[in-house]
């Protein structure tokens, strides 16, 4: 493409080669994004742009704050192969996304780089406890490796913490401890000779 010298600027920002953005995809459904957009934002990517006195807020669509964070997220990450997917509602452009003041990061630099990871809490040998060793927790942190790609679906509740369920664990651990009193009480003779 050839770039006259009034829009060279624009020109420059628009087609630089091998930048590339991550961007919602077309037919991914509100709901869809809505998901893939909080995990996004809770993942490291900057959404205060997207929040209500942020640059890139308006139009204030799921699709146009879900293309924001799933670029940051993506740069965050050094647009490593698979950072751009959330689930099939995201893909990869060739085309800046920026518009008016909103300017999409186009690089790691530009995004604020990748997220440091957070070091391991301290711990303190006692000799008296054997040392077990510590575990990586995957970026979604239930360990599952999502549809496509692995950490990049937003977790799933692996425990049910409704009131039917809490009822269920007293009732089971009520019935527990009523068992051991009666047997308690049937084998103390036994004990006792």
């Amino acid at each position: 493409m050839q770039c006259s010298k009034d829009v060279l600027i624009f020109c420059r920002r628009r087609f630089t080669p091998g930048t590339s953005w991550c961007v919602v995809r077309s037919d991914a459904s509100n709901q869809a994004l809505q998901t893939a957009l909080d995990y996004a934002c809770a993942a490291g990517a900057d959404c205060s742009p997207i929040q209500s006195s942020g640059l890139c807020f308006l139009p204030n669509t799921i699709q146009a704050h879900a293309s924001y964070a799933f670029n940051s997220y993506y740069q965050r990450m050094a647009m490593a192969p698979g950072a751009c997917d959330f689930a099939g509602t995201a893909t990869v452009a060739k085309t800046d996304p920026s518009y008016g003041s909103c300017m999409y990061p186009s690089s790691p630099s530009t995004a604020g780089g990748i997220p440091a990871p957070t070091p391991p809490a301290t711990v303190i040998n006692n000799p008296n406890v054997p040392m077990t060793p510590l575990t990586t927790i995957p970026i979604n942190g239930d360990g599952s490796t999502g549809l496509n790609n692995p950490g990049l679906t937003p977790p799933v509740p692996t425990t049910d913490e409704s009131k039917a369920s809490l009822d269920y664990i007293v009732a089971t651990s009520s019935m527990s401890v009523m068992l051991l009193l009666v047997l308690s009480f049937i084998l103390h003779p036994m004990w006792i000779s």
